[in-house]
């Protein structure tokens, strides 16, 4: 299965009476450009495209991500920052499940086709279609134990690794 294309996701819009507006086209194009392993809350994408010169509403931001996810192109993630994040649902073999330090919210991807297996082996078991298989793991990185996580740390402290990839608070 191909990753869907904006006509393809116009198709499916417009067969559930739904249109593919400037707004979401917009939105989708942005989720297209993101480099692999960038994730973005509402917030930050509403962030980006005003960066962009888009004046795209956050509240049409909530809806259409919303709708893009249940439409399954975009995959809903809570990570530890307390608030969601959105990416690209891509298909299998390109499924990958989250560790995430629950301190710096540095996230990293990997993949392991056994997770999804024993799901599709559970949900078969149980007469459920799968619709998504996501682990995510919260951790703690090695440098936030090394500075005395979690006594010593404030709560806004980010280890070095996350502040050079930008995954800081």
């Amino acid at each position: 299965m191909a990753l869907d294309t904006t006509a393809s996701i116009k198709k499916k819009l417009n067969s559930r009476g739904w249109r593919m507006t400037p707004q979401r086209e917009k939105i989708l194009e942005v989720f297209y450009n993101l480099p692999q392993g960038n994730h973005l809350s509402a917030e930050e994408l509403h962030n980006l495209l005003e960066e962009q010169g888009e004046n795209i509403s956050l509240s049409t931001i909530y809806r259409s991500v919303k709708l893009m996810t249940k439409m399954r192109v975009l995959r809903e993630l809570e990570l530890a920052e307390g608030h969601k994040h959105y990416e690209l649902n891509h298909p299998y073999p390109h499924h990958h499940h989250h560790i995430v330090c629950i301190q710096c919210n540095k996230t990293i991807e990997f993949q392991d086709d056994s997770i999804l297996k024993h799901s599709l082996k559970q949900c078969q078991k149980e007469d459920f279609q799968l619709i998504d298989c996501q682990l995510t793991v919260m951790t703690i990185c090695q440098e936030a134990l090394e500075m005395g996580w979690p006594s010593t740390l404030p709560s806004d402290w980010c280890c070095s690794r996350a502040i050079a990839e930008g995954h800081h608070k």
